[in-house]
């Protein structure tokens, strides 16, 4: 009797505490906003297209077809490796930041060929950014075979470079968000990005004002405990963090189903159960500095 009374009062506690951060995080959610919504330079080419191949809906065919731009809005590039990576890891902070009237910008690296499914995946990615509420002139798909979708294969620093910084310039984009060191799925791509992003603020190469967060890995057990994980990431630090419930949920597991090609059974599992559908939380890379001692 004590043991399942001690149960009952452990779940009643850990319910209540779930209810507790969705509460305060509704009361620091604009602060949060407000800590990345700096904009501190203008926008360049609006009309910008980065590669030789990009996907004919993305085409603008003239001056009209240019996106709308303010200049105080909140401009937020999400980069990610492949079609999917969009809803999969980063649905939580897309849908936050539109229903927060923040323009948000997708740059997907690759197609996502792998399995020859290249043209299937781009139709799907747009379909699932319309859900989340990415317009597709805002939504640029890089098809270069320098960057296959392939783990084995190293992507080039030097091309990730070129079209992360003509996105930020062009664009006026005041914060990235990407995967960090160890990628989330630990995937070579995602890490690869991460990679490059770091050589760039180290290197002292973004314009100044530019914010770079990357998503936080965390266990496989955490990663798992879907809404239940809440609490936890709440109480653990970050610098950034998206919360949604269960009316967002179901819009990101409305994008997670526009990728009808990718829908094994292990991805219904993960629609079921990852924590990266409800939560994301993530680390702003800064400049390291080392102390320096003067004698």
């Amino acid at each position: 009797m004590f043991v399942f009374v001690t149960i009952i009062f452990v779940f009643v506690a850990y319910a209540i505490s779930i209810k507790f951060v969705y509460y305060r995080y509704s009361q620091l959610w604009p602060h949060l906003l407000n800590k990345i919504s700096t904009p501190l330079y203008t926008v360049g080419n609006s009309n910008f297209c980065p590669t030789q191949k990009r996907s004919s809906a993305l085409l603008r065919n003239s001056e009209d077809d240019k996106p709308s731009l303010t200049a105080n809005e909140t401009r937020v590039l999400i980069v990610t490796a492949h079609p999917d990576d969009e809803c999969m890891f980063f649905a939580p902070t897309v849908l936050k930041l539109v229903e927060s009237q923040a323009a948000v910008y997708l740059l997907c690296l690759s197609t996502g060929n792998y399995n020859n499914q290249g043209l299937q995946r781009k139709r799907e990615l747009l379909d699932s950014c319309a859900v989340l509420g990415i317009p597709s002139d805002h939504v640029t798909i890089i098809d270069d075979k320098e960057l296959p979708d392939d783990p084995a294969v190293e992507w080039s620093t030097a091309l990730i470079s070129s079209l992360i910084l003509r996105h930020i310039r062009n664009y006026g984009i005041s914060v990235v968000l990407t995967f960090d060191g160890r990628g989330v799925s630990g995937h070579a791509n995602h890490i690869a990005i991460y990679k490059t992003l770091r050589h760039l603020v180290s290197a002292g190469r973004l314009p100044e004002g530019c914010q770079i967060f990357s998503l936080h890995s965390i266990s496989l057990l955490r990663k798992y405990l879907s809404v239940l994980e809440l609490p936890v990431s709440w109480l653990l630090p970050s610098d950034f963090c998206c919360v949604i419930g269960q009316k967002e949920y179901k819009r990101a597991k409305k994008a997670m189903l526009c990728h009808r090609s990718q829908l094994l059974w292990f991805r219904r599992l993960y629609i079921l159960f990852s924590r990266y559908m409800f939560v994301n939380t993530f680390q702003a890379i800064t400049v390291e500095t080392k102390n320096v001692k003067i004698y």
